[in-house]
């Protein structure tokens, strides 16, 4: 038998806070132990109690759950957060993921797709909007991989470029006039830099960020 999550919900609306907590409750497998209205208020339960899932209007009067969320998932690791926005805004996915949310979902989405998110976190899995993927919408890996790239020098950005590419290590030291054991040398610290182990997981990562960030190399 599957595990009956704990839920908290954090929202400005009473009614509507009751009303998602009925459609929690319904089948089971989800039991809502408290509902609030103010971040101060959600950050000290979710300190204290460890909710299995919590779900958050992303505006309440105090300010966003920007301001909150790092500090909820740091005390709470193993709490999920679904954050409702107003408007079906694909743009807030990727930072909000990045802080720790594990979904974000429109408060205008039926209860079923609202569940049916839940279910998939419940599995592993993120969910996004099928209307997302059909307007071009693909989600990327955090941004502080960019960062990571962003951090090689001209010289290490043009050896991972020539890589990418398929160029042999002997070829690219003669083009930039140093040694073989010189490449050697770049590599590791580029390795270090991007946090990886391969040449292929180097590649990976540097081809990633280079699609996009197009002017890496300006």
């Amino acid at each position: 038998m599957m595990k009956v999550w704990r839920v908290v919900i954090v929202g400005c609306h009473p009614t509507s806070m009751l009303g998602t907590k009925l459609i929690l409750e319904e089948g089971g497998e989800l039991e809502v132990e408290g509902m609030y209205s103010t971040w101060s208020e959600c950050v000290s339960i979710v300190r204290d109690t460890g909710p299995d899932l919590v779900l958050s209007d992303y505006q309440m009067p105090e300010g966003t759950v920007e301001d909150v969320l790092p500090e909820m998932k740091k005390s709470s690791q193993g709490s999920h957060f679904i954050i409702m926005t107003e408007e079906n805004d694909k743009e807030m996915f990727q930072p909000l993921i990045e802080l720790g949310a594990s979904g974000v979902l429109s408060k205008g989405a039926t209860p079923g797709q609202l569940l049916q998110m839940i279910n998939g976190i419940r599995e592993g899995f993120i969910s996004i909007p099928l209307e997302w993927i059909e307007k071009g919408f693909r989600p990327v890996t955090s941004s502080r991989g960019l960062d990571a790239v962003m951090q090689l020098t001209q010289t290490e950005m043009f050896i991972m470029e020539r890589i990418v590419q398929g160029i042999t290590y002997d070829k690219i030291a003669l083009e930039i006039e140093v040694s073989r054991r010189s490449i050697d040398n770049y590599l590791r610290k580029i390795y270090v830099k991007l946090e990886v182990s391969t040449r292929a997981q180097a590649i990976e990562k540097f081809a990633l960020f280079s699609r996009q960030n197009k002017q890496i190399y300006a």
